[in-house]
């Protein structure tokens, strides 16, 4: 005989604020997880697909906190988290926020001052990954802030991903998310320069992407090895030297010039290899980059 199916009034409640793309996935993940969810977004429509899943659409951000005693909030900046939830501050107090709003580790660190004020436990998040992998183990969430609030709602926080916790600085969610772009970023616009480089004589993205993402595992191993330079500040320039590399990049530079393809983004990458070179790291790794990326380049 199987056990009975908890009542709804049973089951944990949790409240979504804000219904953009990523919000109403992380309002789906929670029903599918058994939650109780209350939602609100100021299209109210934007809510009638979760309400036909069984969530409660709230009429106001105020009705909207008071239906659980976790909120998490999703919305466009920090500005538009103080404006729906300050015109209903009093009733804030013994709440807990997570907000997966994007905002810098310095906004996030004026929230947890801005929740004490208010009586409100606070936890600040980054979602890496795209509204279709909210839900999927496989995907990190990031997490900051008071670890016993993190363990408290941690089974919510499952709901979404994989939860990561990076420690009580509430802005080292924030820190690591713009890290992990620029990462995203950089990869992304090498792959596709080299698209738009063997593309030049007919070879399709799709047959050079495999070959690229083989490739991506011998980087990621580089890494792994380079960590311990950067932490160390030594780089022993037993693979390959800066002077090797710069080198190096120059095939990158006449292969693409030759076939008419931008190379503002090899070009760059050649600049800060010589300001290595200069600093007198030709002779190490290419890990010893990190030392002229920790120093703003003086202006031209």
């Amino acid at each position: 005989m199987s056990a009975e199916q908890p009542t709804a009034a049973e089951r944990p409640a949790a409240t979504v604020l804000g219904l953009g793309a990523m919000g109403t996935a992380l309002a789906a993940a929670l029903l599918d997880q058994g939650y109780r969810v209350t939602v609100w977004n100021r299209t109210a429509a934007k809510a009638a697909p979760l309400v036909e899943r069984g969530a409660h659409a709230a009429a106001t951000p105020e009705e909207a906190v008071a239906a659980s005693p976790l909120v998490v909030a999703c919305v466009l900046d920090y500005d538009a988290l103080y404006a729906v939830l300050d015109p209903g501050a009093a009733g804030l107090a013994g709440k807990t926020l997570v907000n997966l709003t994007s905002g810098s580790p310095e906004q996030a660190e004026e929230a947890v001052a801005w929740a004490e004020g208010h009586g409100l436990d606070y936890l600040d998040g980054a979602i890496m990954t795209t509204p279709e992998g909210v839900g999927s183990a496989e995907r990190m969430v990031l997490f900051s802030g008071a670890r016993a609030v993190f363990d408290a709602h941690r089974p919510a926080l499952a709901a979404f991903g994989d939860p990561l916790y990076l420690g009580a600085d509430p802005g080292l969610a924030s820190l690591h998310d713009a890290g992990l772009l620029g990462l995203m970023w950089a990869t992304m616009a090498g792959w596709l320069h080299g698209a738009a480089l063997v593309g030049s004589e007919k070879i399709p993205a799709e047959s050079f992407t495999p070959i690229a993402i083989r490739w991506m595992a011998t980087v990621t191993e580089i890494m792994t090895g380079y960590a311990s330079q950067v932490d160390a500040g030594r780089y022993p320039g037993d693979d390959a030297t800066v002077d090797v590399q710069i080198a190096a990049i120059d095939h990158l530079l006449h292969a693409a010039a030759a076939r008419g393809v931008d190379n503002s983004l090899p070009e760059l990458l050649k600049a800060t290899m010589r300001r290595a070179a200069a600093a007198g790291h030709g002779p190490d790794s290419l890990a010893s980059l990190v030392e002229v990326m920790r120093k703003p380049q003086p202006p031209a």
